[in-house]
């Protein structure tokens, strides 16, 4: 028998859970949450001992043997930037999420993985977290000293699809250059060169693309002139560019097949705002190229909304010119988190420390 590991990818409405052994997954289970159950908590945080209490309950029902796990590993949060990889759960990993800056349900995973890892005696782990940080010096300023760039995105989707191509392909990703896009409720648009991610715009804030609900990129004197219109206050403001704006803003909704099957039934409308997301994803790529200094051997993407062809086409009709493009629709988390851990069990990788 292999080494077995859990994998925890808590989101905001679900508990996602799979056990892998070495490359094979053995099971895979959604836990789903009441819109009730989740709001009753004050905070994110307080969410773990009910979240961890659920874990145990739902592999208890399928009768599943904790004690013969040999790492669990969770959705890293949003500790301070770090370099990509793997990291042990410490004390001082626990206590930034505990008081991070920025409240989201994926500071918890690190601190469920090292629960469930405690209560066996094995370790826990995180791996490519949002705030993983590569990008060059330069990439980090923009035109106010007050105001400089951070790297927020979808790092563990965005590497572990990178590293899928690359294997597909017969080649190393430490050999070249992709440009990576995550197209989810945010949109994230990477330069990976050589192993390293060089750029990347801040999904979480709604930088960058227009996406579902984030409204992206905005000209600056426009958005000050919304913040004082005396419309909104600073906390609605913040909610109407990351999870108001977008698609759901012009159209009411953030799915891609309504919109589509509206277009399909003559709304121009829905056109025009679906093919201007695309044009802004374009833009982004085409922009993202200068990190790699116009080098780029393929463009890669991924997310839910690259199940959509219109999408893929509308894109590929605008920057196909750049590099080939290939397409990995969904989501790829839960695998990526367990084959970094079974990479560190078996000695293919080294767990870093966080610090």
């Amino acid at each position: 028998m292999g080494y077995k590991v859990l994998a925890i990818n808590p989101g905001s409405t679900t508990t996602k859970l799979a056990i892998y052994e070495e490359q094979i997954p053995i099971m895979e289970l959604v836990i789903r949450h009441t819109h009730e159950e989740v709001t009753r908590f004050r905070d994110v945080v307080d969410q773990l001992d009910w979240r961890h209490d659920v874990i145990l309950d739902a592999l208890r029902k399928e009768n599943f043997d904790l004690k013969t796990l040999s790492a669990v590993i969770g959705r890293g949060g949003l500790v301070h930037p770090i370099p990509g990889g793997v990291y042990e759960v410490n004390d001082k990993m626990c206590d930034d999420l505990m008081h991070a800056e920025k409240k989201h349900v994926c500071n918890i995973g690190a601190m469920l993985a090292r629960k469930i890892a405690g209560d066996i005696g094995v370790k826990a782990y995180i791996a490519d977290p949002p705030v993983v940080d590569e990008m060059s010096e330069e990439a980090h300023f923009t035109g106010l000293p007050e105001c400089r760039r951070r790297s927020i995105f979808h790092a563990l989707n965005h590497r572990a699809t990178a590293r899928l191509h690359c294997q597909k392909t017969g080649v190393r990703y430490e050999d070249v250059n992709l440009i990576v896009v995550h197209m989810g409720g945010g949109i994230s648009v990477a330069a990976h060169s050589h192993g390293l991610i060089l750029d990347v715009n801040n999904a979480l804030d709604g930088d960058g693309p227009m996406a579902l609900d984030r409204a992206g990129s905005i000209p600056s004197s426009e958005l000050i002139r919304v913040c004082y219109s005396g419309k909104y206050t600073e906390k609605e403001m913040i909610q109407r560019i990351s999870t108001h704006g977008g698609l759901a803003a012009y159209l009411g909704t953030t799915s891609v097949q309504e919109i589509e099957e509206r277009i399909d039934n003559g709304d121009t409308k829905a056109e025009t705002i679906l093919r201007a997301m695309c044009y802004t994803i374009a833009k982004q790529i085409c922009a993202t190229t200068v990190a790699t200094s116009g080098k780029v051997d393929a463009i890669v993407l991924t997310g839910g909304i690259a199940h959509s062809k219109r999408v893929v086409d509308y894109i590929r009709e605008r920057c196909g010119f750049i590099a080939p493009i290939h397409v990995y629709p969904g989501e790829n988390e839960l695998r990526s988190l367990a084959f970094n851990a079974m990479m560190v069990l078996n000695h293919q990788l080294e767990a870093k420390i966080y610090e």
